[in-house]
């Protein structure tokens, strides 16, 4: 097929053409490069079905494909909150184009939504069907609150138009090829520890996330595109394996050998205190449920940076 990945040359995006690549099908990168970077998509430049398009989603796109998976938005607070008003027409204006993009050519299309959707939530762990609790007007809000309005745009498009949707609330997600310097707690952590840096804890360290290991995560969103029409989503793609910042920090240390020392400083604004998936429906419908063991994720991500740090400048 020819496959549209907006956002494509992101940390989730490259991942992603490169495995659709792998799979025979003709992959159209497309990414304004705000956040994504040439470096994650060079080895793929010399695949003659591999075509990257600069461009920005919040102004309409005219080409011809059969699916659509829309991940363009930047997704970690350093990144979002720079510019939130551009943050949230990404969300939003950028839904439309890629909702009237399909609705034109009858394509099937795939929406990146997340757990920050459930905000600060009062349900343990987190299930589809709870509402979740955000800040309309907290510094958090642009991504939130945009990423809520998109899930909207996917399903009144599904209802008004019949459009092909899958809806995906991914949960923190980790691996090779993250930026560096986005401010998520799994390369911060990994960037201070092999600098022998002190890392940065927010809080006491006692608020958990549940880390789910790229390969797992793109596994996911390849089956929720092509399962069947009714299941159109949202569905929650991420680990059940449940860890407290503090206890990340530590196995960081203890894999890196790093003699970095913890450091704490105030909880920002409207952080949330927990956060675990309940996946039972991607089990039960997508029979998928994530393998790779932190461990072994935290093993191969702290070799990409060690190699990064080695090469290149980390701006």
């Amino acid at each position: 097929m020819r496959i549209l990945v907006t956002g494509g040359a992101g940390f989730l995006g490259s991942h992603l053409c490169e495995r659709l690549l792998s799979e025979g099908h003709d992959v159209l990168c497309v990414d304004n490069f705000f956040t994504g970077r040439k470096r994650n998509i060079a080895h793929l430049m010399s695949n003659p079905y591999f075509e990257v398009m600069r461009h920005d989603v919040t102004f309409p796109l005219y080409v011809e494909v059969d699916q659509i998976y829309n991940l363009a938005c930047p997704a970690s607070p350093v990144h979002y909150q720079h510019d939130p008003v551009q943050t949230t027409k990404t969300s939003v204006h950028g839904a439309i184009n890629m909702l009237g993009l399909a609705k034109r050519l009858g394509a099937r299309i795939f929406q990146a939504s997340t757990s920050e959707v459930y905000g600060d939530p009062e349900v343990h762990p987190q299930s589809e069907g709870y509402w979740g609790k955000v800040n309309p007007i907290g510094i958090r809000s642009c991504y939130d609150e945009g990423k809520r309005c998109a899930e909207t745009l996917f399903f009144d498009y599904y209802r008004q138009h019949n459009l092909s949707i899958k809806v995906a609330r991914i949960f923190n997600t980790y691996g090779p090829r993250m930026h560096p310097n986005d401010g998520r707690v799994v390369s911060n952590f990994v960037v201070q520890a092999l600098r022998g840096e002190n890392i940065t804890i927010y809080g006491e360290g006692q608020q958990t996330r549940s880390f789910c290991y790229v390969d797992d995560l793109i596994e996911g969103f390849v089956r929720l595109m092509n399962a069947p029409e009714d299941l159109t989503g949202p569905v929650n793609l991420g680990n059940p394996n449940e860890f407290t910042i503090r206890e990340l920090a530590e196995r960081v240390i203890e894999l890196t050998g790093s003699s970095s020392t913890l450091i704490f400083k105030p909880l920002p604004e409207d952080d949330p205190k927990q956060r675990q998936p309940d996946i039972s429906l991607a089990k039960d419908r997508l029979k998928w449920s994530p393998t790779i063991e932190l461990d072994e994720g935290l093993t191969k991500t702290i070799s990409y940076f060690d190699e990064l740090l080695k090469i290149a400048d980390l701006d």
